[in-house]
């Protein structure tokens, strides 16, 4: 298992990357602890060749969602936390160009999760627009005969950067006013996107530059069920920040390092 090192971090960030004179401080939190990782199993099914994008279940306790990367098709596994196979997902009237992360969060029905697959990656890129899915999370029950079967009623947000096309491996949702963020991955700062909710069924969305990251190839991200952390990590590196209450999920930076 490759080391990352985790920087616990507490700035608010109102203007560009580290350095500007933007950036106010604020209490940093105390660190959580970060324990060495700990195997739990090995993922049953052969088909999970690539696995890209993972996230936990909001709605079934003790499952995990995971897609493979480019090369496959659109659908998405379920899986016990020891990596049993509980069920394959297609998702219907969708593609697979370059699935890179997911991400659950809340959707216009309230006290629904809902499943946000980032079809977002582009190696050279020259993609005109980016796809985000959005699908309502299905009943799955950990020990249950494993399924095959297709999820309907799936939304897509088309997506553009306002300058110029790009590469990302990042997708976050906020759980507590469902705002999508993308974040770039080919820079020397990654650069954050925002696409508000409520987001569009139709037409094209132009996501909003709203700042950079200390730190460029951001790989993946997620963002904890309360809203009140934010983990963003590159290829040997990781940096969780604290959000205070009140504040938007946009304002994330780095302050300084309070352990790893």
């Amino acid at each position: 298992m490759k080391q990352v090192t985790i920087l616990c971090v507490g700035l608010l960030l109102v203007g560009s990357h580290v350095g500007s004179e933007a950036w106010i401080r604020t209490a940093a939190a105390a660190c959580p602890e970060f324990l060495s990782g700990q195997s739990l199993g090995t993922l049953e099914l052969s088909s999970i060749n690539e696995a890209s994008g993972l996230a936990g279940s909001r709605a079934n306790s003790g499952v995990l969602w995971m897609h493979n990367d480019s090369g496959d098709s659109a659908r998405v596994f379920a899986t016990e936390l020891d990596g049993d196979h509980l069920g394959i997902y297609y998702l219907s009237g969708t593609g697979a160009t370059d699935w890179e992360d997911m991400a659950i969060g809340p959707g216009p029905v309230a006290g629904q999760s809902y499943l946000y697959l980032g079809d977002i990656g582009d190696n050279n890129a020259v993609r005109s627009s980016i796809q985000v899915y959005r699908v309502a999370e299905p009943a799955v029950s950990p020990g249950q005969t494993p399924v095959t079967t297709t999820l309907y009623g799936v939304e897509t947000f088309t997506l553009e950067y306002p300058d110029g096309p790009r590469d990302a491996e990042t997708l976050l949702v906020d759980p507590l006013n469902g705002d999508l963020y993308v974040i770039s991955k080919r820079t020397s700062y990654s650069r954050v996107y925002r696409a508000a909710y409520p987001q569009s069924t139709s037409g094209t969305i132009t996501m909003e530059f709203k700042g950079e990251l200390p730190w460029g190839w951001a790989t993946g991200g997620d963002v904890a069920p309360m809203g009140d952390e934010i983990i963003i990590r590159g290829y040997s590196n990781a940096s969780l920040w604290r959000r205070p209450p009140g504040t938007d999920l946009r304002r994330i930076a780095l302050q300084h390092s309070v352990g790893q």
